[in-house]
């Protein structure tokens, strides 16, 4: 960090897990927090009053499906398809 600041988590883990599965977790946790950061801005799942769970439960899980479906055709959007073997002219004799 540029002004020298320290940044820590804390977890419950057995003892002995190696450091590079805590950074992993902890690496998850940054694109979850974004992906629901999107979900609220982008599909509006912070537009609903929520009094009960069947309330709050229905509308987070059709906002969740919509961004599941919206990745899956982000993802095939950006899959570039594979290459065609280039056709040869055949030469009538």
């Amino acid at each position: 960090m540029a002004d020298a600041e320290l940044a820590y988590f804390t977890t419950w883990c057995p003892a002995g897990t190696p450091i590079q599965t805590l950074v992993a977790v902890e690496g998850r946790r940054w694109s979850i927090e974004d992906a629901f950061e999107t979900a609220k801005t982008e599909l509006g799942l912070a537009h609903n009053e929520t009094r009960s769970w069947h309330g709050g439960h229905r509308p987070v899980s059709l906002v969740m499906m919509a961004f599941a479906l919206l990745a899956v055709i982000r993802h095939h959007a950006n899959v570039l398809p594979p290459k065609r073997p280039a056709r040869t002219r055949l030469h009538a004799h």
